[in-house]
């Protein structure tokens, strides 16, 4: 049976992030006015527009019980790399994975900038939630999150290649994963979570609206 998380993202929306994610940091780099960005700001008003009159009517997601709405907007797929098509989550790698272990790399951009230099604390939250969850989502077994623990022990820093570490174990009790986040053999930071041990099947993965045969009847676009 085919698990169904949600529709994967179209390969222009995953190079729109990245080209989204790359201007964001120049902008926060910029120490003064620049002129080509008074040449964005209408072309943004402009592709905003656009955009509004092709998306649907109602943003809510096309899940459950509305997954046959054709005025809802599609769900994409949490489970695995949302930093690929969302600029605001983090983009990051897995190099080795299998059901009670896990090994990848994340570099973190200006854009998660807190204390001058570093990554802000909160995101480190949102990338290790994202990276336990795809790793148990790969595993099979999988479930929402009861708790998850950060504990800071060095400070994170921008722009350098770090390496990320799970051990995770399925218990009666639910799903335990320890994950470190190191700048090589140097831990910076540790996260314990626990989720819920279900199955993908019961997490209602059918459920997930598809997306629309290209050419289908569009609505007149998302109230502001």
């Amino acid at each position: 049976m085919e698990i169904h998380f949600g529709e994967r993202p179209l390969a222009q929306t995953e190079a729109a992030a990245a080209a989204l994610r790359r201007l964001t940091a120049l902008l926060l780099s910029q120490e003064q006015p620049q002129p080509v960005v008074e040449e964005m700001l209408p072309r943004f008003a402009e592709w905003e527009r656009a955009l509004t009159a092709t998306a649907p009517a109602d943003p809510r997601p096309r899940v459950g019980d509305a997954e046959d709405d054709p005025e809802r907007r599609i769900y994409l797929d949490h489970a695995f790399d949302i930093g690929t098509y969302n600029p605001s989550f983090p983009e990051y790698v897995f190099d080795t994975i299998d059901p009670a272990s896990a090994t990848g790399r994340v570099t973190f951009p200006v854009n998660f900038e807190g204390p001058p230099g570093l990554v802000h604390g909160g995101f480190l939250g949102v990338f290790f939630d994202c990276v336990v969850q795809q790793h148990s989502c790969a595993a099979g077994v999988t479930g929402k999150t009861k708790s998850l623990a950060i504990t800071y022990r060095r400070p994170t820093p921008l722009r350098t290649e770090l390496g990320f570490s799970i051990a995770r174990t399925v218990t009666e009790a639910g799903i335990e994963s320890n994950a470190l986040l190191r700048h090589g053999e140097e831990v910076l930071c540790r996260a314990a979570a626990v989720t819920v041990a279900v199955t993908p099947e019961h997490l209602a993965g059918t459920r997930y609206g598809r997306r629309r045969v290209s050419g289908a009847p569009t609505t007149e676009g998302i109230s502001r």
